[in-house]
């Protein structure tokens, strides 16, 4: 069977909410005419992420180095796809997303693009948060983390995820990808309906102080995103969590 689309999931201790992205992605999955394949890059965990990733039918790749973008480059390189969906492991991808992003990809006019985000069950300010990084994602034409797509030409001719940068390596690749698909004519898109949902949990475990402090600080000085030290949001978690 030829696979023609691959997801990619980068995970890292996430035993909790794995299990249950891999079910929505299968359902999500069995709508699409074309055939896909479900990739589960075990980031170095410590706890039952490979097993659970195992047990629910995805492919497995391990990458010893603990850092998001070398995890999402590890998966692309057993991918056997012409299209890359990039998911993180506490995202649900609802059925007409999954379908929207294919649409695009094979009207061969779009290089890859993102998806507005939104979250359940969730505090006020973190929706509040999510509707101004959506209205970001629509202007500057950003992905967010949660759900990038590409195919993979494009992916392969832009160098893939930087692996200079422990953070914000999507902001990156959406930049890179826009300018080498410009030469080729394809565009951009963020799909703004239906909006991919995310678990929203680092809008919650931290201070919203912190957070605002963290983002001033790399919007002053993006290189900080270079020292793992400085991107402790993104692989750390509340002991209690």
């Amino acid at each position: 069977m030829t696979i023609d689309y691959s997801i990619i999931v980068p995970a890292y201790n996430e035993e909790a909410m794995l299990e249950k992205t891999i079910m929505h992605l299968k359902t999500a999955m069995e709508t699409i005419k074309l055939n896909g394949e479900i990739i589960v890059t075990d980031n170095n965990s410590n706890d039952r992420t490979a097993e659970i990733a195992k047990n629910a039918g995805a492919n497995i790749i391990f990458e010893p180095i603990n850092q998001i973008s070398r995890a999402r480059n590890a998966g692309t390189k057993i991918a056997k796809g012409r299209y890359f969906i990039f998911v993180d492991a506490d995202t649900i991808v609802p059925p007409a997303l999954l379908q929207t992003a294919m649409n695009n990809l094979e009207s061969g006019s779009c290089c890859g693009g993102g998806a507005t985000v939104t979250s359940h069950d969730v505090p006020l300010f973190v929706k509040v948060v999510l509707s101004y990084w959506n209205g970001i994602s629509r202007v500057f034409r950003i992905a967010a983390g949660c759900f990038v797509y590409c195919r993979r030409d494009d992916f392969e001719k832009c160098g893939g995820f930087s692996e200079k940068v422990y953070a914000t390596e999507e902001v990156w690749f959406s930049i890179a990808l826009k300018r080498k698909a410009k030469k080729y004519k394809r565009n951009f898109r963020i799909i703004n309906k239906p909006k991919v949902i995310t678990s929203g949990r680092k809008l919650v475990w931290f201070s919203h102080t912190y957070q605002s402090i963290l983002l001033l600080i790399i919007f002053i000085f993006p290189f900080v995103t270079r020292f793992k030290w400085m991107c402790n949001y993104w692989y750390k978690r509340p002991e209690q969590k």
